[in-house]
């Protein structure tokens, strides 16, 4: 089995080599990340400039590591390119949370998402930041863990995951959770006196039992199964019932 490992913070990030440290034993390793922190980068690929794909020695990773001057996406694309018959790519552990609406923006994700795209499973990993550096040695079993039940689940081409900051109480299944948000637009001043601006969210729904934000909050690591098709079936079923259309309902003028 063939593992790539990326993640948007950076070639250089402690998670990274947690996380390869940990793929290895499930199979041949390789980590391909950005060259720079691209937390956010969500799924944006390069095409206004050429990329590079570089060597990069990682003592500690002790596996193949590559950077790239671009983001998740190119990342995965560029290691599979490098890197035939990729079988899983995992991207993490991300410093900080991916869970609910974060999904939509995270690069993490989309580093996973790649891989699925490209016919690779794509598992993507994260958990809170702190102002201390997580203790990845109390995480690496857990994260093996999840490994263990996931690697084999080849029906599962993408899956979210996320570890609590401390020793988890166990492993659930969970869902997307799904919350509106009072968005705020906060103004400040930078040092030469030019207008800069703040955005910020607050939660208005409470959190639902069962989401991946409720597992994390409770202590567990969340495991939610997601795919790349975002139609609302349900939706479609009930507009097409509704209001039906063909496309020959317009004549020619």
């Amino acid at each position: 089995m063939r593992i790539l490992v990326t993640n948007d913070d950076g070639v250089y990030s402690p998670g990274i080599t947690a996380l390869a440290q940990v793929a290895a034993k499930f199979g041949q390793t390789r980590i391909v990340a950005p060259h720079v922190e691209m937390s956010s980068a969500a799924h944006s690929i390069t095409a206004s400039r050429p990329l590079t794909y570089k060597r990069t020695p990682l003592r500690d990773a002790q596996v193949e590591a590559y950077r790239v001057n671009g983001t998740p996406a190119d990342c995965v694309a560029l290691g599979m390119y490098h890197w035939e018959k990729v079988d899983v790519v995992l991207s993490g552990i991300n410093l900080g949370s991916n869970l609910g609406n974060a999904l939509w923006h995270s690069g993490t994700l989309a580093g996973a998402q790649q891989a699925a795209l490209l016919g690779a499973r794509g598992i993507a990993v994260s958990m809170p930041a702190a102002e201390t550096e997580p203790d990845f040695e109390m995480l690496k079993p857990w994260a093996a863990r999840v490994l263990e039940i996931l690697v084999p689940a080849r029906d599962l081409c993408l899956l979210n995951v996320n570890l609590p900051a401390k020793a988890p109480r166990g492993v659930l299944w969970t869902r997307q959770s799904v919350r509106h948000y009072d968005g705020k637009v906060v103004p400040g001043k930078d040092p030469m006196g030019r207008t800069n601006y703040w955005f910020t969210v607050v939660p208005i729904e409470a959190v639902e039992e069962g989401t991946d934000r409720w597992a994390i909050e409770q202590g567990y690591v969340s495991m939610t199964p997601l795919r790349l098709n975002l139609t609302d079936e349900k939706a479609l079923a009930d507009v097409a019932r509704q209001h039906p259309v063909n496309k020959i309902s317009f004549a020619a003028a």
